[in-house]
C-alpha cells in the first residue's frame, strides 16, 4: 500500500506544475543566448592559410629554367650590372671638359650616370676608389672626375681604337650591307658603338672614307649613313666561312623541324635528315629580306641568319634587347624575335630576365663561358673591370701580368 500512496502524491505534484508552465506554440521562437560566441572561430586565421605566391612578372623572371640555366652566361650579365655606374659614368664623364662634373649636376643625371634614383651619388663614387676622385673646387663646389691613373688608362684605349679602325670601319661596311635599304640612321650606330668598339667620334671619322660612307641629311634634319659601294668580298657571313672549315657543325647549328604524323613511324636518324632537308640552305644575311613573307619558313631562316652575323660582328658575341631593337627596321625583324632565338638553343642563349634579355653565341664561348678569340678592346675592358672593382693599388702587378700574358 506504501508504494500506491507515493505513487498518487507524486502525480498530484505534476498535474500543478503543468498548469504552472505556459502552452507550447505551434510556432516556437528561435532560442536566444544570453552568452557571448565571439570566442568561436568562424574564420582560418591569417597565419594558418596556405599563402599564394605572387605571379612573377616579365620584369624579374628568368628567361632559362634552372635545369636548362648556365651560370657563367648569367654572371656576365650580373658583372654588367654590377659595373653600370662605372661604364655608364666613363662614357659620359669622358665627354665633359676637363673629364669633370660638378656634385650638384651630377645629382640630377642618374640615368646618364647609371645611379639609382634617389640615391646619393658620392656612394656610387666610393666604390671604383681607383677610378673616380672627388674635391672642392675654388668656387667651394663639390666636383669629381676621374683620377690621373685613370686619365692614363683612357689614353691606352685611344690608342687600341686607334689601331682598330680598319677593323671597325670593315664592321660599319658590314652593317650597312645587311640593313634593308643599305642605310642606317648615325644615331643608331652610336647609341651602339660600344657593342661593336667603334670610337666615339667616328661620325667625325666618317669623311675620311668617300669611297665607303656618304652622309645624307633627311627632311626632319637626321643625319643617315648611307653605303656607296658593295662589295661582294664582305658579303660572306660567319656561318658561310665556318662550313667551310666544318660543314658538319654548321648544319647541327640551326633546326627547323619539319611536322609529320607518328604514324610515319620515322626514328631519331630519319628525323634528323628530315629536319635537315627543312634546315639547308641556309639563307645569306646580305641577301635583301625585306620583301620576304614575315611568316615563311624562308623569312624566318633569313631573321635567323642576320642576328647570328650581327652578334658575331660584336666585340664580344653578345648583345642586349636595346640593342637587336634599335636596328629592328633595318634588318626586318619582327616583335617574335624572343621566342625565335628560344627555339634555336643550339646557336644562342639567352640571359637574364623575359623583359631585359641578352642573347649570346654559344659557339664563341668555351665550355667555362670564356670568350675565346678575344680582341684587344674586350682585353682592355676586362683589365679596366678589374682596376673598377679594387680599394688599392696592391694587385695592380697581378693584373698587369694577366694583361701580358
Amino acid at each position: 500500500m506504501a508504494w500506491w500512496w507515493r505513487r498518487l502524491i507524486l502525480s498530484s505534484k505534476l498535474s500543478q506544475y503543468k498548469t504552472l508552465l505556459p502552452p507550447i506554440s505551434s510556432n516556437p521562437k528561435p532560442f536566444i543566448s544570453f552568452f557571448s560566441t565571439s570566442f568561436l572561430r568562424t574564420k582560418t586565421p591569417k597565419k594558418h592559410k596556405k599563402r599564394r605566391k605572387p605571379k612573377e612578372s616579365p620584369r624579374t623572371k628568368l628567361v632559362q629554367s634552372e635545369p636548362n640555366r648556365l651560370s657563367h652566361f648569367e654572371l656576365l650579365v650580373q658583372r654588367d650590372s654590377f659595373f653600370r655606374f662605372f661604364t655608364k659614368s666613363k662614357d659620359f664623364l669622358s665627354k665633359q671638359p676637363d673629364h669633370v662634373l660638378r656634385f650638384d649636376d651630377a645629382g640630377k643625371l642618374h640615368r646618364e650616370l647609371g645611379f639609382p634614383r634617389g640615391r646619393k651619388v658620392i656612394r656610387s663614387i666610393q666604390r671604383h676608389p681607383l677610378i673616380f676622385e672627388t674635391y672642392r673646387h675654388t668656387d667651394g663646389k663639390m666636383w669629381f672626375g676621374f683620377t690621373d691613373f685613370m686619365e692614363d688608362l683612357l689614353e691606352e684605349e685611344k690608342s687600341i681604337m686607334e689601331s682598330m679602325e680598319t677593323e671597325r670601319v670593315t664592321t660599319v661596311r658590314k652593317l650597312l650591307m645587311m640593313s634593308a635599304k643599305k642605310r642606317i640612321p648615325l644615331s643608331k650606330i652610336y647609341h651602339c658603338r660600344a657593342l661593336f668598339g667603334i670610337p666615339e667620334d667616328f661620325r667625325d671619322r666618317v669623311s675620311k672614307y668617300p669611297n665607303y660612307f656618304k652622309i645624307v641629311v633627311e627632311d626632319d634634319g637626321k643625319r643617315v649613313l648611307e653605303l656607296v659601294n658593295w662589295d661582294p668580298l664582305l658579303a660572306v657571313s660567319a656561318l658561310e666561312r665556318d662550313f667551310m672549315i666544318d660543314e658538319d657543325r654548321v648544319k647541327k647549328a640551326f633546326k627547323f623541324p619539319v611536322k609529320h604524323g607518328k604514324d610515319l613511324d620515322l626514328d631519331e636518324g630519319d628525323v634528323r635528315k628530315l629536319n635537315l632537308l627543312n634546315t639547308l640552305p641556309l639563307v645569306s644575311p646580305y641577301s635583301d629580306g625585306s620583301g620576304l613573307n614575315i611568316w615563311t619558313l624562308e623569312a624566318e631562316k633569313y631573321r635567323v641568319g642576320v642576328l647570328h652575323e650581327f652578334l658575331s660582328m660584336t666585340l664580344e658575341k653578345r648583345a642586349s634587347i636595346h640593342h637587336i631593337v634599335e636596328f629592328k627596321e633595318e634588318f626586318s625583324l619582327t616583335k617574335h624575335t624572343y621566342q625565335m632565338l628560344l627555339k634555336q638553343p643550339r646557336t644562342f642563349y639567352l640571359a637574364g630576365t623575359e623583359m631585359n634579355w641578352v642573347v649570346f653565341l654559344r659557339d664563341a664561348y668555351d665550355e667555362n663561358g670564356v670568350l675565346m678569340n678575344k680582341d684587344p678592346q674586350v682585353v682592355f675592358n676586362e683589365k679596366l673591370f678589374e682596376y673598377a672593382e679594387m680599394q688599392d693599388m696592391e694587385s695592380d702587378s697581378g693584373i698587369r701580368n694577366k694583361s701580358r700574358g
